[in-house]
C-alpha cells in the first residue's frame, strides 16, 4: 500500500453499543443490526455482533470485521446468528490500531462460562491494569483497553455469585469513562461509569429489551425510550424483568457528562440524559450569533454537525440560513487517497460547495470544531474560489487545547492548532474574514444544570489523569 495514504479528516468518533434481549426467544440479530446502522456515525472502522441462546446451549456465535455494518453483514450471515440475546458494537479506535482483532464484541471463554463485551469509552488506569494482569498470567489478543475491562470481570465473576456483582467490582478498578453492554449466558448487563461521561439507555419493544448508546438507535428498531441508563448505575435484564443497582453512583454535582456529545458526536435525533441534541445545538449558534454578531447575507452549516447550530444563528440574527454544501454521504470518515495521481483535496472528496448559492454574497460558515485548522482552510479556500465575498467562520465548540483521556479522540497539544496559536492567528492561517470560537461559559446554556466535562477546552479532568497522552499507549 506505499503508493496510497490514509487520510482521516477532522475530529475523531467514540464507539457506539448495543444490546438486545428477546423474552420470548426470538433472534434478535436483525434488530442489533439496525440499532448499530443507526449508530454508525459513532464509527466507522468496524463492527460486531454475538448472540447466544438463553433457552438453548448458550453457545455464542459472533460476527465482527473492518468496515461499515453493511459491509461485514449481510442476509446470510444474520440468519446464521441464531440467539434470543445480543450484543453489538461499531468502533471507532481511540485505543489500540485499526486492526481485526480490536473488533468488538469481545466474547471470552471461562470457567463460568462465556462472556460477551461491547465498550464505549476509555480507560485511565488500563496501562497498569494490564501490566497487573499480565504480570499474573493473562494472555491479551488485543491491544484494546476493553479487554481489561473483560478480564477483570471474568475474574470477579469467580468470586462473586452472579455477574452483576462482577461488573460492580470490577468498576471498583478501572477508572475513566465507560458505557458497557455485557452478554451473559442468561443476562443483559448495561453498565455506566460514574460520572456518566458515556451515555447509554434502555428502550422496550413487546417483550425485548434494548440497550443502546443513543436513542435513536432504540427508535431505529420500532422499539419505546424507557429512560437513561444513571451514571454509575448496573443494569440487569433476565426473563424476570429489569433491575437496577445504584451503589457506585456518586453526588449528581461530580458527574461529568462529554460536552461535544451535544455539540458534535450525537445524532441530531437523539435525546441524551433528558437533553434534546437537536435543542442544544440550536442554543449553541444562538450563543455564537450573541457574542459574535456580523453583517453577512447567508448562514451555512458545514455538514452534519454544524447544520443545526448554523440554524440557531441563523434564527437569532435574523440572516437567511441556507444550503451553501452538498455532502458526499458514502464517504466514511477514512478513505484512501493516491498520494501523486489524485491531488484534489480530501475534503472536496466529501464536501462541494453549492456555487448557486454562495456567489457574491458574505457567508457566516458554522462548524462544530478546528482541531488541526486544515480542514476549515479546505473548506473557505472551496468558498471563496466559489465567488464568496466574506466568509466568517462561527464554531460551536471553544478552542481545542487540551488532551482528552476518556475516548474521544483529540489529538495530542501539538496538533491542535489553538494550542500554540491565538484566535487572531488561527483566522488568518484558515483565511477567514472573522473568527469566533463558543465562549466556555456558555456550554452550560446547551445543558441547562446537567453536570459536564469540558477538559478538552478548560484542562479541567472530573478526574485524576495521567501525566501523558495515553491514547496509543498499546500500539
Amino acid at each position: 500500500m506505499d503508493e496510497f495514504e490514509k487520510v482521516t479528516t477532522g475530529m475523531g468518533e467514540e464507539c457506539g453499543v448495543f444490546g438486545a434481549y428477546d423474552m420470548d426467544g426470538g433472534d434478535v440479530a436483525p434488530s442489533v443490526y439496525y440499532g448499530l446502522f443507526a449508530l454508525q456515525h459513532r464509527g466507522q472502522e468496524s463492527c460486531g455482533i454475538a448472540v447466544t441462546d438463553t433457552n438453548g446451549e448458550r453457545k455464542v456465535h459472533s460476527r465482527k470485521g473492518l468496515g461499515l455494518v453493511n459491509e461485514v453483514f449481510d442476509e446470510e450471515s444474520l440468519a446464521a446468528l441464531k440467539g434470543n440475546l445480543g450484543v453489538g458494537h461499531v468502533r471507532y479506535s481511540t485505543a489500540g490500531g485499526t486492526r481485526a482483532e480490536n473488533a468488538m464484541p469481545l466474547v471470552l471463554n471461562y470457567v463460568k462460562g462465556t462472556l460477551a463485551i461491547a465498550h464505549n469509552g476509555n480507560l485511565t488506569n488500563a496501562v497498569e491494569l494490564r501490566h497487573e494482569l499480565e504480570y499474573t498470567g493473562a494472555i491479551f489478543q488485543t491491544t484494546i483497553d476493553s479487554e481489561v475491562i473483560a478480564y477483570h470481570i471474568a475474574r470477579e465473576r469467580l468470586r462473586t455469585k452472579d455477574v452483576e456483582n462482577a461488573v460492580k467490582n470490577a468498576m471498583k478498578k478501572i477508572k475513566g469513562a465507560y458505557a458497557l453492554v455485557v452478554g451473559s449466558p442468561r443476562k443483559l448487563i448495561g453498565a455506566r461509569d460514574p460520572f456518566g461521561l458515556k451515555p447509554l439507555c434502555i428502550g422496550k419493544r413487546d417483550h425485548t429489551y434494548f440497550l443502546a448508546s443513543e436513542s435513536c438507535a432504540i427508535a431505529a428498531v420500532g422499539a419505546e425510550f424507557i429512560r437513561d441508563v444513571r451514571p454509575g448505575e448496573i443494569v440487569s435484564i433476565t426473563k424476570e424483568g429489569i433491575s437496577s443497582d445504584l451503589s457506585m453512583a456518586i453526588a449528581p454535582d461530580r458527574q461529568a457528562r462529554c460536552i461535544f456529545e451535544y455539540i458534535y458526536f450525537a445524532r441530531m435525533d437523539s435525546v441524551i440524559d433528558e437533553v434534546n441534541v437537536y435543542h442544544a445545538r440550536i442554543v449553541a449558534g444562538r450563543a455564537l450569533a450573541q457574542s459574535y454578531p456580523v453583517e453577512a447575507d447567508l448562514v451555512a452549516g458545514v455538514p452534519d454537525s454544524g447544520l443545526v447550530a448554523a440554524k440557531g444563528y441563523s434564527e437569532y440574527s435574523g440572516i437567511p440560513y441556507g444550503m451553501a454544501f452538498h455532502k458526499n454521504s458514502y464517504v466514511g470518515r477514512t478513505f484512501i487517497k493516491p498520494k501523486q495521481s489524485q491531488r484534489e483535496s480530501s475534503v472536496k472528496i466529501k464536501l462541494n460547495v453549492i456555487e448557486e448559492v454562495v456567489r457574491g454574497k458574505r457567508i457566516v460558515m458554522v462548524d462544530d470544531s478546528i482541531v488541526r485548522g486544515t480542514t476549515c482552510a479546505n473548506i473557505i479556500r472551496m468558498l471563496k474560489k466559489a465567488g464568496a465575498k466574506e466568509v466568517h467562520v462561527r464554531i460551536s465548540s471553544p478552542p481545542f487545547l487540551h488532551p482528552c483521556y476518556f475516548g474521544t479522540d483529540v489529538p495530542s497539544n501539538e496538533q491542535l492548532i489553538a494550542h500554540s496559536h491565538t484566535t487572531e492567528e488561527i483566522r488568518e492561517l484558515i483565511g477567514a474574514d472573522s473568527l469566533g470560537y463558543m465562549k466556555i461559559e456558555k456550554l452550560k446554556e446547551m445543558v441547562g444544570d446537567l453536570g459536564y466535562c469540558d477538559a478538552c477546552f478548560s484542562g479541567n479532568y472530573p478526574m485524576e489523569v495521567p501525566g501523558k497522552d495515553i491514547s496509543h499507549a498499546f500500539e
